[in-house]
């Protein structure tokens, strides 16, 4: 599973994937996929592993820990933990188009569940991350 951590490769803007989740960071990602992407959700911002904001970005009230388990909880079924903290999971493969580079090797995407239908939507909704006005555009939850 976390071998996708080496092996991940930006996918090109607009195209699109397919990414079954195997472990979530944290409630706006990144979302390993068993395909080997490793995904940003577009548009959406939430709290980093250590409870803060990024300065550049919404602030949303909810933990960094209550973001990564609705996350994970919308995509599939959480698990434990891994070795470094993500919380496993086991799901249903997402739809997923690109955005493009999210910084590092992470695959900006808006990714819809069988799940859960549109999960930056889904996120929004459940008041865990909130929305990132200059990354959302005209997106239509």
């Amino acid at each position: 599973m976390f071998e996708a951590l080496i092996l991940a490769v930006v996918v090109s803007a607009g195209e699109t994937f397919s990414c079954t989740p195997t472990a979530v960071w944290d409630g706006d990602g990144p979302v390993w996929c068993e395909e080997g992407p490793r995904l940003r959700l577009a548009g959406i911002a939430a709290r980093e592993a250590d409870g803060t904001c990024n300065s550049n970005q919404p602030c949303p009230d909810a933990s960094h820990e209550q973001a990564r388990d609705t996350l994970a909880g919308l995509i599939g079924t959480p698990g434990g933990f891994g070795p470094h903290g993500h919380r496993i999971v086991t799901g249903p493969t997402m739809r997923c188009r690109s955005t493009g580079g999210a910084g590092g090797n992470r695959t900006g995407a808006w990714c819809v569940s069988p799940k859960s239908g549109d999960v930056s939507c889904a996120m929004v909704r459940s008041g865990t991350a909130l929305r990132w006005d200059p990354y959302w555009g005209e997106h239509k939850c």
